[in-house]
């Protein structure tokens, strides 16, 4: 048996379970030069959203009554490549299937004898986007402040930790108690902040941060970010990374104008793509293995079984259900 998750239409709003639709198709033979993979983990990202939609961006969008895709890793059940044999495990862009084949471009193959898991995340784009975000961006010295939003989420809790490691004061900030506790208890937060509790968000992010922020990883935009902005100190440097709070919108929202500020500031604001610093991707999977094999680097997951559950799992991630990486396992 053979299945597809393709997008069935384009949402307004939020995503909803109409917006996708199951459908059985023909399992696959790998032709000469070929692989069937076995789908093993799926990863499902907030940016995927932006793909739902058909607005010109970084990356194209899905098509209509065509499969979704994402980060997946999976097992080689049968091989025609000899690149490849029975039993590897690979990670590659792929396609919401059970089963698919390929021609092996693209695919990467990993160690089992690590947490396949760890490959979507911390040493996957989830830990790249961390830390190509963070040091070609934020700049980070030793004893500099560094404030992080969507905090617990897979990015910004290696953010954090990176931080700390390279000698900053961090603040996350997070959307409820257990969240905030688990950024200090596990990933070595100095302060957090729940935003969803706290009522003046620019005057908690001053007091958690008296002398100012230095570096602000943005993950979510929106009002937290002016909080954030507003207390940062000149020279201060703005990684965006994702604007979570609007993924949604289906109007443009209206905000505090912050060029003046950042002007008078000398401030440094920069969106970025991962994919902007693939020249780094090898030495950068190499730090964060260092990293993750010495115990200095720590991520939190939430994996949910069925590849049924995939566009669900996808949705939660808009309702902050998810602790870490959302991954689902197939």
């Amino acid at each position: 048996m053979n299945k597809v998750i393709l997008l069935a239409n384009r949402p307004v709003g939020k995503p909803a379970a109409s917006d996708f639709k199951f459908e059985d198709i023909v399992m696959p033979s790998p032709k000469d030069g070929e692989v069937l993979l076995k789908t093993t983990y799926v990863s499902v990202d907030p940016y995927l959203r932006g793909r739902m939609s058909d607005a010109k961006s970084y990356v194209a969008p899905f098509e209509l009554n065509k499969p979704m895709s994402s980060a997946i890793i999976a097992e080689v059940t049968e091989s025609e490549n000899p690149d490849f044999k029975v039993g590897d495990y690979i990670t590659a862009g792929l396609e919401w299937k059970l089963f698919q084949t390929s021609n092996g471009k693209g695919l990467s193959k990993v160690d089992p004898s690590v947490s396949l898991t760890a490959y979507l995340g911390a040493l996957g784009m989830t830990g790249l986007t961390a830390l190509m975000g963070l040091q070609e961006i934020g700049k980070p010295k030793s004893g500099e402040t560094l404030v992080v939003s969507g905090a617990a989420g897979a990015v910004g809790s290696i953010v954090g930790q990176i931080g700390k490691i390279m000698g900053c004061r961090v603040i996350g900030i997070a959307g409820s108690d257990e969240k905030v506790a688990a950024l200090k208890s596990k990933f070595g937060f100095d302060e957090a902040i729940n935003y969803k509790t706290t009522e003046n968000m620019q005057e908690a992010v001053a007091a958690a941060a008296p002398d100012g922020v230095d570096i602000y990883f943005d993950n979510v935009g929106g009002d937290i970010s002016d909080a954030v902005i507003f207390n940062m100190n000149k020279y201060g440097r703005i990684a965006i990374c994702g604007t979570i709070s609007s993924y949604n919108d289906t109007e443009a929202s209206k905000g505090p104008r912050l060029q003046p500020y950042i002007l008078k500031n000398s401030m440094l604001m920069q969106g970025f793509i991962v994919s902007n610093y693939a020249n780094k991707f090898p030495e950068g999977v190499k730090q964060l293995s260092a990293w993750l094999k010495a115990g200095k680097l720590q991520y939190s997951e939430t994996i949910v079984n069925g590849f049924d559950q995939i566009p669900q799992a996808f949705m939660d991630l808009f309702e902050g259900k998810n602790d870490g990486k959302m991954v689902v396992k197939i």
